[in-house]
């Protein structure tokens, strides 16, 4: 392993052996490789991405049978061949995983045996920790009345929703914080009764909002600051406002569409803020709050530092490289939904409080392990195997040293030596159940070219009992009926976003719309889902120059409202943003920006 570390002093160019692209390792990132005592990585970071994504299922649940033969709901198809207990069977003592041990076999590599006792050892039907009365959400904890919701935690009666934390009595909503009775925001904060918005933070009672903060009573604004009484950026008086507001009727969906519109092309000619970045020194990406030192990192909140191309996480997280979904802990490489005093773990899918941990999967309480499944609480296993603490340390350097002598080789001739994460071929779920489908999206024919399985739709048993275009335009026109009706999804499956083709409405939901006179939604909660992570930025960062000339915009659609430092000059700053060169947005760097917004 030492002898492959080399070259720690300067940056080394690496062709990935999964696009051929070259990329960059540079000197900390040999040093963060060698702490976590593995080998660099001969995926490059994108790749690296894509193939985690591609063990994370957060959105397919299938009802199924368990081991006893029990109705579940879970996350694994019926047709794989994975045996899954009940939750609750699944955490008791009255079965031991132990029992599923396999002595390590030097004639064969290791991810072949990890395969076979993936298939052997029983799964958690979901990921779903401390749920009341939230079964239908997975990849959450401390969820109470929540029903499909994915990747969340400490929420309540939060609907259709993703990376919402600490909400409550919300539907619709993507990384929420702190958020209450709002509907279709994505990336808003401390916000209250607050619609159709992105990237506002502490605003009340408004809607169709663009990285605003601190506004009441605004509508249709964009780049606001501790304003109220606002339409479509143009002042008005408190009886004014509430008067013109009366147009604007949010209970209709003939009217919500017009008003989209409207609000598209206001944001066309506003500027867009090079990244959402606060208090984040020395940081690289884009929604970073309260970072230091993180480069390529997106979606991480709270006190995170040191960690590179990492995604949704935070909270006390430190020292990580290439993981999605994790936080409260430090030394991850590697990692899906990992932390809560997590430190040194590599290669683990779903872990929780655990040590000196490598090639895991549902793994709570347990330390020094390699290549476990459906562990809790145990120590010096290997292949679910128990060891002494002197027999582990004695076998483990031979298992590496055999994954480097007789390394995996999959279908499409990647190799998978020690250090490299699970290939997709050994991943419970197919390409197309999986986020790497959201960020990294193929068609059928590219996935099965790539060498990564599809999943084909399920035979539905229902009959659709309303089309979309049936349904009333105004909600005051719905009444109670409407929880009986199957309706069809305005996508039918014509498109590729895991459309389910169709669905209800459920009585909280309901009562929201009704409350807050929103108006129905045409698309099921996947499609839903698609359309928002749509408005968001993907996981890349391209190198660019502000696009203020001065006077003007560059593209000469926004003029400058103030006199900047560069006077009547091009901006001369440059920077890292997740906007790509050949969008639309008009892209400021931050002083730019702060000049005509703050």
């Amino acid at each position: 392993m030492e002898q492959e570390i080399k070259n720690t002093s300067t940056s080394s160019v690496q062709a990935c052996q999964n696009c051929k692209k070259d990329f960059v390792i540079e000197p900390e990132d040999f040093d963060f490789y060698k702490r976590m005592k593995v080998p660099p990585p001969t995926f490059c970071p994108d790749c690296q991405m894509q193939r985690l994504m591609m063990w994370r299922n957060e959105r397919s649940l299938y009802k199924r049978k368990d081991e006893s033969g029990k109705d579940i709901i879970s996350i694994f198809s019926p047709d794989k061949p994975f045996k899954v207990h009940s939750k609750d069977y699944w955490w008791s003592d009255e079965w031991n995983p132990l029992d599923y041990g396999k002595e390590y076999d030097f004639s064969k590599p290791f991810f072949v045996q990890f395969k076979e006792l993936l298939e052997q050892v029983p799964l958690e039907p979901l990921f779903n920790r401390n749920a009341v009365n939230s079964d239908y959400c997975n990849h959450t904890e401390d969820m109470k009345n929540c029903y499909l919701s994915f990747a969340c935690i400490w929420d309540e009666n939060v609907s259709y929703s993703r990376g919402a934390m600490h909400c409550k009595d919300s539907f619709d909503i993507s990384l929420g914080n702190k958020c209450e009775l709002n509907y279709e925001s994505i990336g808003c904060e401390d916000c209250y009764r607050v619609f159709f918005s992105k990237h506002s933070y502490a605003c009340r009672d408004s809607a169709f909002l663009m990285d605003c903060r601190g506004c009441q009573n605004c509508f249709g604004c964009v780049n606001l600051r501790n304003k109220s009484y606002y339409i479509f950026n143009q002042p008005f008086t408190k009886e004014e406002y509430f008067e013109k507001i009366k147009e604007f009727n949010l209970g209709s969906f003939e009217a919500v569409q017009k008003i989209k519109a409207q609000f598209a092309e206001l944001c066309e000619k506003q500027i867009y803020r090079y990244a959402h970045i606060i208090n984040s020194p020395n940081s690289t990406g884009e929604i970073l709050d309260n970072c230091k030192n993180c480069e390529w990192c997106f979606d991480m909140v709270d006190n995170v530092e040191d960690c590179k191309y990492t995604a949704n996480g935070g909270y006390n997280l430190k020292d990580t490289y290439s993981s999605y979904g994790v936080g409260v802990g430090e030394l991850m490489y590697q990692a899906i939904d990992t932390g809560l005093g997590t430190s040194m773990v590599s290669s683990v899918v779903v872990l929780r409080n655990g040590r000196n941990v490598s090639y895991a999967l549902s793994s709570y309480g347990s330390s020094n392990t390699f290549g476990c499944v459906s562990l809790r609480n145990k120590q010096y296993c290997i292949l679910n195997k128990q060891y002494t603490k002197e027999e582990y340390e004695e076998l483990l350097p031979r298992i590496i040293k055999h994954m480097n002598d007789m390394p995996y080789v999959d279908s499409k001739g990647r190799v998978y030596k020690y250090g490299e994460f699970f290939p997709p071929e050994l991943s419970p779920f197919a390409y197309n159940e999986t986020i790497a489908q959201e960020y990294f999206p193929l068609g059928k024919e590219q996935a099965l070219n790539q060498g990564y399985k599809w999943k084909y739709p399920e035979q539905r048993s229902y009959k659709i009992t309303l089309k979309p275009e049936n349904l009333p335009d105004n909600i005051k026109n719905v009444d109670d009926s409407i929880l009986k009706e199957v309706i069809e999804c305005q996508h039918n499956q014509k498109c590729n976003q895991q459309c389910t083709q169709a669905f209800r409405i459920i009585p909280d939901e309901l009562s929201f719309y009704k409350r807050m006179n929103l108006t129905l939604p045409r698309l099921c909660p996947n499609c839903r889902h698609y359309e928002r992570l749509n408005q968001k930025n993907p996981y890349k960062l391209w190198h660019r120059k502000c696009q203020c000339a001065g006077v003007k915009s560059e593209n000469g659609v926004y003029t400058n409202q103030v006199k900047h430092q560069h006077n009547d000059n091009y901006c001369p700053s440059e920077f890292e943003t997740s906007y790509a060169p050949d969008r639309p947005e008009i892209i400021y760097c931050e002083q730019c920006y702060n000049a005509e917004v703050v």
